[in-house]
């Protein structure tokens, strides 16, 4: 991954956004996708566990799904657009208001994958999914795919994740970035 050549100016001053499906990728794709590209990494569901000191599960537990949509949608617009890798949670394509802050903000990347990826993900994951503490979550999350792949597809860039490790998906990330840059 060393040795990668510098992009553009126009595509380093504003923020690659990462969304998608929770077991998509977001956050180890993103942290591979900011070493491989020198910028620094934020993560929306870390930004608001720190600013609300609970976990993500504890914060949908305590103040429910609408209260952790009204703080994930302030953080978007308190951030500004930076030549960084945000990676959001994968709910944030659902308010509309969040399509404007993250068209602000820079260029949104659709982290696809295919169901029986994500539930593999998931399956082997240690975090713990709010929206998946029931117990058929698999078709709770095919349902939510469902629901939300129309939102997803209004991402700039659409990047399948299917049969990509992180290192591979990063770099195929960053060539889609610089395909789109170069049209």
């Amino acid at each position: 991954m060393a040795g990668a050549e510098p992009l553009p100016f126009s595509f380093m001053d504003h923020c690659w956004i990462l969304i998608g499906m929770m077991g998509a990728g977001k956050s180890s794709v993103g942290r591979a996708l900011a070493d491989l590209s020198g910028r620094p990494f934020w993560d929306t569901d870390q930004m608001l566990q720190i600013k609300l000191g609970r976990s993500i599960s504890q914060i949908f537990q305590v103040y429910g799904e609408d209260a952790f949509r009204d703080h994930e949608t302030c953080l978007l617009k308190s951030l500004t657009a930076e030549s960084a890798v945000l990676s959001t949670g994968g709910g944030i394509v659902l308010r509309e208001a969040n399509w404007s802050e993250l068209a602000r903000l820079g260029t949104t990347i659709y982290l696809r994958a295919k169901p029986d990826t994500l539930i593999e993900r998931l399956e082997s994951s240690k975090k713990k999914r709010p929206l998946l503490l029931v117990d058929d979550w698999q078709n709770r999350l095919k349902a939510l795919l469902e629901l939300r792949e129309p939102l997803y597809l209004q991402a700039d860039i659409v990047v399948d994740m299917d049969d990509e490790n992180v290192n591979s998906a990063a770099e195929a990330v960053l060539n889609a970035i610089r395909k789109v840059e170069s049209d």
